[in-house]
């Protein structure tokens, strides 16, 4: 099985307001080969980006991977290193808060991935000294420059 790292960061201006703009960076490793990846999106929130990123970074991959996976979201990390998946699954997609859990479809097609490949959930610090975490960071802003300028907002 192939060992590849990912990084993965979302970010939205204006989260939880219309309009939003979102972004994500994705930084893919395979040995000495890197592959940086970003995209712009509207009308969607933070944690709708940081789900993303992880998806799309794990659906680029050809076959079932290895992977480390980088992200500063404590909301997807925690989720699965907590075990809160398992938890919400367990009560019908109802956190221990008894509110439905926002994002389910995200969060199901996660799982499918994990399931796929083995993959090991890492928490970086955002905005700190993780190079490639802020380069993911930074893809995302311009992802949604490029975005905002494109559509004049």
């Amino acid at each position: 099985m192939k060992k590849v790292i990912i990084y993965a960061d979302g970010g939205c201006r204006g989260n939880g307001k219309d309009n939003a703009i979102g972004g994500y960076g994705i930084i893919l490793k395979y040995k000495d080969h890197l592959k940086e990846v970003k995209k712009g999106f509207k009308n969607t929130t933070n944690n709708i980006m940081e789900l993303t990123a992880v998806i799309d970074a794990l659906l680029m991959l050809k076959e079932p991977c290895e992977v480390d996976l980088y992200s500063d979201s404590a909301y997807v990390v925690n989720a699965f290193n907590n075990g809160w998946i398992e938890k919400w699954q367990r009560n019908g997609w109802v956190t221990s808060g008894k509110n439905k859990v926002k994002n389910k479809e995200l969060w199901e097609k996660l799982i499918e991935l994990t399931n796929y490949h083995k993959v090991r959930f890492i928490k970086v610090e955002g905005h700190s000294d993780d190079e490639l975490n802020n380069r993911c960071d930074e893809l995302a802003n311009i992802a949604m420059d490029e975005l905002e300028k494109e559509n004049n907002i």
